[in-house]
């Protein structure tokens, strides 16, 4: 059976997107076929024609078929999109950066494969489908030593990071809160402060000195506690400017270790590369039998 150089599980999820796009190109060859098989059974009901007439059937003809194949060529790219969506959105997750090579596109060799596979796939065998119920995630990288620590560290700031914002909407909330507290016992304030002027204006009895001296007492009292609400209020604001720097300073901590991670990443990339080409550009002539080495080592 013809491969793609892809491991068994990425092979399955090749062979369900063709069956796809098969299912979806017979659907859009049955619809060119019924424009075919209408136009014959509605136009060609004569058994001469003038050249004009041909002419029209024909240009009716092409404006459908050329209506139906752009549809499809659109629909097709559409659908392509959606599919490198899904891969490039799981590749962020592992804080991935994937690349593509459009001019392989039009590698005739590739895409001689890709015909080959094809037919293995879906003519000369007679396969079931395979549908994979479990939704496709990305594998971790598997690294260890300070790759490991980073994803770590990053997991951590990430966790961090959310209880801040937790922190942060709570404060706010509070800062709100005490707002909305203050103004409530201002408008209070307000209502007694009428309220007082308009007894003295219409009550003239000994009991205004006691009244005077309640209302006194009042705004003692709310003095007091405008003051603590808005030492109150005050902490709150100070917290709050604390933990937004703090929570920008987590950020940074937390992009300079993603930098940090890929750069440690493309750097073993490179490394490997370069292995590889060494070893290929290293001449298979120039490389001594097992028997031979052997025989120096003894020696």
């Amino acid at each position: 059976m013809a491969e793609l150089g892809l491991n068994e599980h990425h092979q399955n999820e090749i062979v369900n997107y063709m069956r796809f796009a098969r299912s979806k190109r017979g659907l859009r060859l049955k619809t060119v076929d019924s424009c075919f098989q209408d136009l014959k059974e509605s136009r060609l009901v004569e058994e001469t024609f003038t050249i004009d007439e041909v002419s029209e059937v024909l240009s009716g003809l092409r404006a459908v078929v050329h209506s139906e194949v752009e549809s499809e060529l659109i629909h097709t790219a559409h659908t392509n999109v959606l599919l490198l969506r899904q891969l490039f959105s799981q590749a962020e997750k592992w804080f991935l950066k994937l690349q593509t090579d459009i001019s392989e596109l039009e590698n005739r060799e590739l895409l001689e494969q890709v015909a080959e596979f094809e037919k293995a796939e879906f003519i000369s065998s007679n396969k079931k489908p395979i549908i994979d119920m479990i939704k496709p995630k990305l594998a971790p990288l598997n690294e260890s030593g300070t790759a490991e620590l980073l994803n770590k560290e990053i997991s951590r700031l990430q966790e961090e990071n959310e209880k801040l914002k937790s922190r942060l909407k709570t404060v706010e909330t509070q800062a709100t809160n005490a707002l909305d507290e203050k103004s409530r016992l201002e408008r209070q304030v307000r209502d007694l402060q009428l309220d007082q002027g308009s007894q003295k204006d219409l009550v003239q009895t000994p009991d205004v000195n006691n009244l005077e001296n309640t209302v006194a007492a009042l705004k003692s009292e709310f003095q007091k506690t405008l003051n603590d609400k808005t030492e109150s209020q005050k902490s709150l604001e100070e917290n709050l400017v604390a933990t937004k720097h703090h929570l920008l300073r987590l950020q940074e901590q937390l992009s300079l270790a993603e930098k940090h991670w890929h750069c440690l990443w493309f750097q073993r990339r490179s490394r490997l590369f370069d292995l590889k080409r060494i070893r290929e550009e290293i001449p298979t002539d120039s490389r001594l039998p097992e028997h031979e080495g052997d025989s120096h080592q003894k020696e």
